[in-house]
C-alpha cells in the first residue's frame, strides 16, 4: 500500500509541475511584453521597468524559469502590481471563504446524495425512487444561480418582510470573528451548491449500487441469511463508493478553485471572484496565482481520493 501511495504522490507532483511549466510558458514565454502582461493595462513605464528589474526579464529564458520555480517553491506566487499586494495576500484572503463554501456544502450534498441514492437503489421503480428520480432531475437541471436567487427571494426577502430576519442577504463573516453569524451567512451558499450536486451523487449512488447488489458475491451474502441491511450496507455501499469517491474528489478540488457562481450570487470574494476580476482588470499574477492553487487542490485531492480506495478496495491494497 505504502509503494502504491508512493506512486501516486509522485504522480500528483510530475502532474503540478507540467501544469507550473505551462502555466510559465502562457505567460512569460508566449507574450512579446512580459512585462507589460504581469503589470496589466494601466501600468506606468516605471512599474514595467521594475517587474522587468525584479523578474529579471533580460536573463536567459532557462534562468527565468529556475526562479520562477524557486520562488514557487518558497511560496512566492507574485506581485500583484494592480493593487500592490503580494499575491499570496489576495489568495489567503479569499481562500477561506471559498473553503468555507465548498467544504460545507460537500458535506450537505455527499450525505443527501448517498443516502437518497441508496434509498432509490433498495426500492428501485417503488414511488419513493421515482420521487428521487424527479427531485433530482429538477435541481440537476436547475441553473445554480436561479436556484440561489430563489433561494435569497424566499429565504430572506419574503422571511425579513415578514419579521423573520435570520438569514442575511449575502457576504460574508469570518469564522473566527463570530462562528454563529459565519453558519447563518454560508447556509443559503451551501444549499444552492448542495442541492445541484446532491442529484447527482444521488443518480450516481443509485445505478453503482444496483450494478454491486446484482453481483454474485451479494447473492452469496444473502443465501448465507445475511441481514438485509448489512448486505447493502456493509457488503454493498461499500464496493459502490469508489466511483462516488472519484468524482467527490475531483469536484472538491474543482470547487476550492473558485465557486464563481455561488459567490457571485451572495456576494462572497472568494477565489472565483477574484479569478473573474484578476480576468477583467487582465491581472495577469493573480490569474497565475489563482491557477497555481486551484491545480494544487485538485491534485491533493486526488491523491485524498487513491487513498481512500485503499480503504475501500482491498485489491488496491494488494496490487
Amino acid at each position: 500500500m505504502a509503494r502504491f501511495l508512493v506512486r501516486r504522490v509522485l504522480l500528483g507532483v510530475l502532474v503540478l509541475f507540467l501544469v507550473v511549466t505551462l502555466v510559465f510558458a502562457l505567460f512569460y514565454v508566449y507574450p512579446s511584453d512580459v512585462a507589460r502582461n504581469l503589470a496589466g493595462r494601466q501600468a506606468t513605464p516605471e512599474t514595467i521597468a521594475l517587474i522587468k528589474a525584479r523578474l529579471g526579464l533580460d536573463q536567459p529564458i532557462y534562468v527565468q524559469y529556475g526562479r520562477y520555480i524557486v520562488n514557487l517553491l518558497h511560496g512566492n506566487l507574485g506581485y500583484d502590481y494592480y493593487h500592490s499586494v503580494p499575491v499570496t495576500q489576495i489568495i489567503a484572503t479569499a481562500l477561506p471563504k471559498t473553503l468555507s463554501i465548498a467544504l460545507g456544502a460537500s458535506v450537505i450534498w455527499l450525505v443527501l446524495g448517498v443516502l437518497n441514492g441508496v434509498v432509490s437503489a433498495v426500492r428501485p421503480r417503488s414511488v419513493a425512487d421515482r420521487t428521487l428520480t424527479v427531485f433530482s432531475l429538477f435541481f440537476y437541471s436547475l441553473p445554480t444561480f436561479v436556484l440561489g436567487l430563489t433561494l435569497l427571494y424566499f429565504f430572506y426577502f419574503k422571511l425579513t418582510l415578514a419579521g423573520i430576519t435570520f438569514f442575511p442577504p449575502g457576504g460574508y463573516v469570518a469564522l473566527a470573528d463570530d462562528p454563529f453569524t459565519w453558519f447563518r451567512s454560508l447556509i443559503l451558499p451551501w444549499l444552492t451548491l448542495a442541492l445541484v450536486q446532491a442529484a447527482l451523487y444521488t443518480r450516481l449512488t443509485r445505478g453503482s449500487l444496483l450494478d454491486v447488489l446484482g453481483e454474485d458475491y451479494i447473492r452469496t451474502a444473502r443465501s448465507k441469511g445475511l441481514g438485509e441491511r448489512r448486505v447493502v450496507y456493509r457488503h454493498g455501499l461499500r464496493s459502490a463508493l469508489t466511483p462516488i469517491v472519484t468524482q467527490f474528489g475531483i469536484d472538491l478540488g474543482v470547487l476550492v478553485g473558485g465557486v464563481v457562481v455561488t459567490e457571485s450570487v451572495f456576494g462572497i470574494d472568494g477565489m472565483g471572484y477574484e479569478a473573474v476580476r484578476a480576468i477583467n482588470d487582465q491581472n495577469s499574477p493573480v490569474i497565475i496565482g489563482v491557477v497555481i492553487v486551484a491545480a494544487g487542490a485538485v491534485v491533493v485531492a486526488n491523491i485524498v481520493v487513491d487513498m481512500l480506495y485503499a480503504v475501500l478496495d482491498p485489491r488496491v491494497r494488494l496490487n
